[in-house]
């Protein structure tokens, strides 16, 4: 997705959050505000597959972190990953402490939360020229967006051949429902780092 439509993403989460919260930050609020945006996001592929139908096969990762009350709250879809850093002791060292996991079908867990869900479905994760693909054709679980693999009606022509399945869609196949985590916040914990796989691909979570 291009970096426009991810600034609109994010502003429209924390807008959601201020709208119906007045404030109030919970996983709660936190997770309708993700429900709203991909609804918001379905409705302008709607408006505009007839135009653009390429548009159904757009998707982004999403990662929030939102502090309210000395608590940290992270939200997270697809393959970015957050990390804290803690002072440890008195040392002058630091320690990193990963907040978030991965929604990526290279991970053995993902895959086994995508064959729980789908258990009738032998391909539903599939090794492609070594990389874990759902369907052999996206590494990612969740996402806002991505509807060509959540919405039958735009798995068909005239989008691009190679994101049709060959096989009618009977329920979805990815999701937009994030994974929320709260983290207390403590005099030692330092900095956060927001990143996506293009940067955890090549440094570890010590390393960055």
């Amino acid at each position: 997705m291009s970096g426009s439509y991810v600034g609109i993403l994010r502003l429209c989460v924390y807008a959601a959050i201020t709208a119906e919260s007045h404030g109030v930050v919970t996983a709660e609020t936190i997770q309708k505000a993700f429900r709203q945006t991909e609804e918001g996001f379905t409705t302008l592929v709607s408006e505009l597959w007839g135009s653009r139908p390429n548009m159904a096969t757009v998707g982004t990762c999403c990662l929030v972190g939102v502090i309210y009350q000395q608590t940290l709250f992270i939200a997270s879809l697809g393959d970015s990953r957050v990390v804290l850093g803690k002072k440890v002791g008195n040392t002058g060292g630091m320690a990193a402490m990963q907040l978030s996991t991965e929604h990526n079908a290279n991970i053995e867990a993902i895959r086994h939360e995508l064959k729980e869900l789908h258990p009738n479905d032998p391909q539903i994760v599939v090794l492609k020229h070594g990389v874990w693909r759902v369907k052999g054709i996206i590494q990612v679980s969740r996402s806002i967006g991505d509807l060509y693999m959540k919405h039958a009606q735009y798995n068909r022509e005239p989008i691009n051949a190679k994101f049709r399945l060959p096989e009618p869609m009977n329920m979805p196949l990815l999701s937009a429902n994030p994974t929320i985590i709260s983290h207390p916040l403590h005099p030692s914990d330092s900095f956060l780092i927001f990143a996506s796989d293009g940067l955890w691909e090549h440094l570890s979570n010590e390393k960055a």
